[in-house]
């Protein structure tokens, strides 16, 4: 009696050891994403490649948590929210000024990163690129500082041209100050601009259709989520109308668009992986310095310009970074 309880009791503990296993496995910290839109899988790769350089894994010694907005940007200060009372080790915050602000509101205390495409400094994130304290630091590309520069390149392509056309999202947070550096970049050239709207797929339609109308000669397309979101059907529409555009990022004259200006998103979120890998190994966020793009590139498509019937001078040319033919 007493063997057979022994191999019963033998037998009960054994059951239990893989909970007694499952208890003891170590909990992983938990970074919070949070993003204004549907995050691009590309930049979502480049920031796994920046926790990789660090030893960080996601499913393997992190998990990540991630809130989008999809577009609804009234949605960002709840998401935000959200991720802070779940206590998680560090918020990255995805690339709009709103989301980032929405991240900082929603706590003081949990370390945030930002991956962002505005002037850091000027927009309010932090007081300075240096070592500032607080829970915040981050990364910048630019790309919503960067509009007067695309205007400029426009004209430099298309120096005859006198009427610009330029496609905002109405619901993007940082439409009145793109809007501001355009207009200003403007005046010096001589351009009259004709602003767009385009919160929806069936805006988008309805503003290429007014570029013809209105007999714009030319496209800036601005820095937007949503925009770029849409970057096939805008290249799409660019090449079915014969419109000349200038987009803020490589992607979209990789797939067929005419001309982009910019620093590489990918890298900015590249350097935003980085920065929580070191967060999570115990560095302090305002010990940490706001990151700023050393490279900006400037992308010709050359078989693109052929089809459209643009002659890119040869001035252009000597100053693109890299030309696609």
């Amino acid at each position: 009696m007493r063997r057979r309880e022994f191999i019963a009791g033998l037998g009960g503990a054994a059951a239990a050891w893989p909970a007694v296993a499952r208890a003891q496995q170590p909990v992983l910290p938990v970074i919070g994403w949070l993003s204004a839109s549907t995050s691009e899988r590309h930049l979502v790769d480049a920031f796994h490649r920046g926790l990789a350089e660090i030893g960080y894994a996601e499913g393997r010694n992190i998990r990540i948590e991630y809130r989008n907005a999809e577009g609804e940007y009234d949605r960002l200060a709840s998401l935000a929210a959200d991720l802070a009372s779940r206590q998680v080790a560090v918020i990255i915050a995805s690339s709009t000024t709103g989301t980032i602000l929405a991240a900082k509101a929603a706590t003081t205390i949990i370390p945030i990163v930002f991956v962002s495409g505005d002037d850091p400094v000027k927009v309010g994130l932090v007081d300075t690129l240096n070592r500032q304290g607080g829970n915040v630091t981050g990364a910048s590309f630019l790309a919503f500082a960067l509009e007067s520069k695309r205007l400029e390149m426009l004209h430099k392509l298309l120096p005859g041209a006198a009427v610009v056309a330029v496609l905002v999202n109405p619901n993007f947070s940082e439409i009145k100050n793109q809007l501001n550096d355009v207009e200003t970049a403007a005046r010096p050239l001589g351009l009259r601009l004709i602003t767009l709207n385009a919160g929806t797929e069936r805006d988008i339609n309805a503003a290429f259709r007014a570029v013809v109308q209105q007999r714009a000669n030319a496209l800036l397309v601005a820095s937007d989520p949503f925009l770029f979101s849409r970057r096939n059907q805008l290249v799409a529409l660019a090449s079915y109308l014969a419109v000349p555009v200038v987009y803020n990022d490589r992607v979209y004259v990789e797939a067929g668009g005419l001309m982009s200006y910019g620093a590489s998103p990918k890298e900015a979120f590249r350097q935003g992986g980085t920065y929580v890998g070191q967060i999570l190994k115990g560095a302090k966020p305002g010990d940490l310095p706001v990151l700023q793009p050393t490279k900006f590139e400037l992308v010709i498509n050359l078989k693109t310009a052929k089809t459209l019937g643009v002659e890119v001078p040869d001035t252009l040319l000597a100053l693109a970074d890299e030309v696609i033919e």
